[in-house]
């Protein structure tokens, strides 16, 4: 039984690069529409902001915004990929605690699960790096031993 444990985990770690690009490419279109709300929509959003007790609202709308653009291109293409989902993480966090905890868990009454399941996968991206299939492996050898 130990001997087909260790088999089938070999077997499953395969695909794991692939499974890691394919989570990279999910959350970079997961933010790719909050993004362009701020963007397109920068007043409206330090309003909100601020609707919400913010601090520095102008100041936390073109960070978040400029984190979650940026994040949007280096998670395509796995560049600084640990880097980057450590400051998304932080917005996933303010996200949480700011929109989505007074509306509970569930993603029907727009509460925290969709925020926390992403804070989840960047946090493994920002213990684990891109994988395989990323710049980070190609120009600092990232992942190597993958």
């Amino acid at each position: 039984m130990q001997n087909f444990l260790s088999e089938l985990a070999v077997l499953l770690s395969y695909p794991k690069n692939l499974i890691f690009l394919i989570l990279r490419l999910i959350l970079a279109y997961g933010f790719a529409t909050p993004a362009l709300l701020k963007l397109n929509y920068l007043q409206e959003t330090i309003v909100w902001f601020e609707s919400m007790s913010i601090p520095l609202p102008k100041l936390a709308t073109y960070l978040v915004s400029g984190i979650e653009t940026i994040g949007i291109v280096l998670l395509i293409l796995g560049l600084f990929t640990r880097y980057v989902s450590v400051l998304l993480s932080f917005v996933m966090i303010g996200a949480i605690f700011f929109v989505h905890i007074p509306n509970g868990f569930s993603v029907a009454n727009n509460g925290m699960e969709i925020p926390l399941y992403y804070l989840l996968f960047l946090m493994m991206f920002a213990s684990y790096g891109a994988g395989k299939y990323s710049l980070d492996r190609v120009l600092f050898k990232d992942g190597k031993d993958e």
